[in-house]
């Protein structure tokens, strides 16, 4: 059985509440990722997607300078454990229509998972049994 640490993130980018806007997009830009994970000195607060940023920025035309972090991020974020198997994690996402999971050890951060880890797992292992499945028929 596999399971969330077997296959998240553990290098999350993350950004303190009170940056603003504008720091959060260009480390959404350098980094290259769809969100940011929001903190309060060590601890995780809230999630900052690119949706976010467009419905709480762009939209209402704000200057992104002027905006907090914490006035646009979503405070509610849902979490798994690293012991959470991904079967679990999977139907956690598809419950609450979300692509992303913090994963929390304790109250500390220790990853993140996404659609994209999910998919990219499940290909590795759908390509593996599928040579396993090859080689018993030879």
């Amino acid at each position: 059985m596999a399971y969330i640490r077997d296959i998240m993130n553990k290098h999350v980018v993350t950004i303190s509440k009170e940056k603003s806007a504008l720091e959060a997009a260009k480390l959404l830009l350098e980094k290259d990722i769809s969100f940011l994970v929001v903190t309060e000195g060590q601890n995780p607060i809230g999630i900052l997607s690119e949706a976010d940023y467009v419905k709480k920025v762009v939209s209402l035309d704000k200057r992104a300078s002027e905006v907090t972090v914490s006035e646009i991020m979503s405070p509610k974020f849902r979490w798994v454990e690293p012991t959470t198997t991904i079967e679990d994690a999977v139907q956690k996402m598809l419950n609450n229509k979300i692509r992303r999971l913090v994963v929390l050890e304790g109250e500390k951060l220790a990853g993140v998972i996404t659609q994209t880890d999910l998919a990219a797992h499940l290909r590795s292992k759908l390509l593996i049994e599928g040579t396993v499945k090859s080689i018993k028929t030879d």
